[in-house]
């Protein structure tokens, strides 16, 4: 896929939106994008990449695209949501790419407050951060924002990522650097396996280990969130292996795998 790194921009910002099993909410969803951008900026595409869901969601998006142009889907297998993502990533062809989690935990119109850094301010990254001054969550159960906690404590002791939320599923990218980054991921690359189950993976550490690599400008800015209820994660199971690929993303690092050829 390296031909698709570097491209004309054909638009202003890809909005990159993976779905798993989303039939409730994925197309008020993707209907409050459009008529957010629609008067925010209409040079926009939005990429939704189904994550081989087993429930409608599939169809009602075909349903509801059939009659637009700049809306499109992309069928995968069941890999994760990292793979997922990248797989938008790397067919967007906007000069911004945005990443948004289906259920709109962080509204589409917080893309103000991260462009301002990316497009005014010379940042290559701007990454929504839950925590800080200025940030809000909502509704938040204890022991998910624990679980934040202790994962940011340990990135940060493990890759060196001083951040104070690198979880956040939103997050503006240059597109050039977004396409960059995301064809040289190893963990969610084009290897990555198929599971049986919802994966909750750390592949927005490889993003950021990748960008520190490549010396890329990040800015954390603070955003609303509210907490959507889901049965999707595990807290131990996730946990385990979310730490697993956060050593192996270590082990990459320190073997200079993420480094340009």
């Amino acid at each position: 896929m390296e031909e698709k790194i570097m491209k004309q921009h054909k638009v202003d910002i890809s909005i990159v939106i993976p779905c798993y099993n989303e039939e409730e909410r994925i197309i008020s969803s993707i209907s409050s994008v459009v008529s957010f951008m629609n008067s925010f900026n209409p040079s926009f595409e939005i990429i939704v990449v189904d994550d081989g869901s087993k429930d409608n969601s599939v169809t009602l998006l075909k349903n509801y695209i059939s009659t637009r142009d700049n809306i499109y889907l992309i069928e995968n297998p069941h890999k994760g949501k990292g793979f997922a993502v990248r797989t938008g990533v790397l067919l967007s062809e906007g000069k911004y790419v945005l990443m948004s989690d289906a259920d709109l935990a962080t509204p589409i119109d917080e893309i103000k407050r991260l462009l301002v850094w990316v497009e005014n301010n010379n940042y290559d990254i701007a990454i929504a951060s839950r925590e800080g001054l200025g940030a809000s969550r909502s509704d938040e159960p204890f022991i998910r924002h624990l679980m934040g906690r202790v994962f940011n404590f340990l990135i940060k002791i493990l890759v060196g990522l001083f951040y104070n939320d690198t979880q956040c599923g939103f997050k503006l990218i240059k597109g050039d650097a977004a396409r960059d980054i995301f064809n040289r991921m190893i963990l969610f690359g084009d290897d990555a396996r198929i599971v049986k189950y919802p994966k909750v993976t750390a592949f927005d550490v490889e993003v950021l280990v990748i960008a520190k690599n490549d010396g890329l400008k990040v800015k954390e800015v603070p955003v609303a969130w509210s907490y959507i209820p889901t049965k999707r994660v595990s807290a131990i199971r996730d946990s385990v292996l979310m730490l697993m690929e956060i050593l192996k993303i270590r082990i990459n690092d320190l073997f200079g795998r993420y480094k340009k050829r």
